[in-house]
């Protein structure tokens, strides 16, 4: 399954609309180099503060490092290993807790980050590719298994590949994967002009 249709509240672009995070993936079918360089690309024209660009991603092929690639898959927790095992590529994406321009504390190096991880899947869509971010592993484990430096935060590990057969699941996951996509109401998350006063739109 490649697509499920989205019920919006607004017309939205296509990119955003078709945009999901599968946990089927095909095992069959590697990430090209020339892919995976237009995708860290999309990430690196991300905006930042002060465009310091705090993030780092280590990306892990399984085509091409399969030793690196099986470190990052075991510091996943165990439940996210049983799908991720069948992504081709995970990579681990870090904020910088520093500027690189004065070294004092970025606070917004995690929100940039987060914006550049956005980047990078919104291009994967494009491209027909699949991506799942997870939030569910041992920072330390990943740390250590990709050889993070201490002033670098471990913030998500993103599963990346073609989509792949729901059969191929654990049991477990199939009625997550086949189900509807589903949004809390809108008044509940955006507001006008000051906290709890809903934008409306439901």
């Amino acid at each position: 399954m490649s697509d499920k249709p989205v019920p919006t509240t607004a017309p939205l672009h296509d990119l955003i609309a078709r945009r999901w995070s599968p946990r089927a993936f095909d095992p069959s079918r590697p990430v090209s180099r020339d892919n995976l360089m237009t995708l860290l690309e999309a990430a690196r024209w991300a905006p930042s503060c002060f465009n310091d660009q705090p993030w780092r991603l280590v990306v892990c092929d399984k085509a091409t490092d399969e030793p690196a690639w099986q470190r990052l898959l075991q510091a996943l927790a165990e439940k996210n290993q049983r799908w991720a095992r069948n992504a081709p590529v995970l990579i681990l994406a870090c904020a910088d807790s520093e500027f690189d321009h004065h070294g004092k504390p970025n606070r917004w190096g995690q929100y940039d980050t987060g914006a550049a991880m956005m980047a990078l899947v919104f291009q994967a869509t494009a491209m027909g590719l699949a991506t799942h971010q997870m939030g569910g592993f041992d920072v330390e484990a990943a740390r250590q298994a990709t050889a993070v430096p201490p002033r670098y935060q471990p913030m998500a590990v993103l599963a990346l590949g073609y989509a792949g057969d729901i059969s191929g699941l654990d049991e477990s996951f199939r009625a997550a994967e086949a189900g509807p996509r589903q949004r809390a109401e809108m008044s509940s998350r955006f507001y006008l002009g000051s906290w709890g006063n809903p934008v409306g739109g439901d």
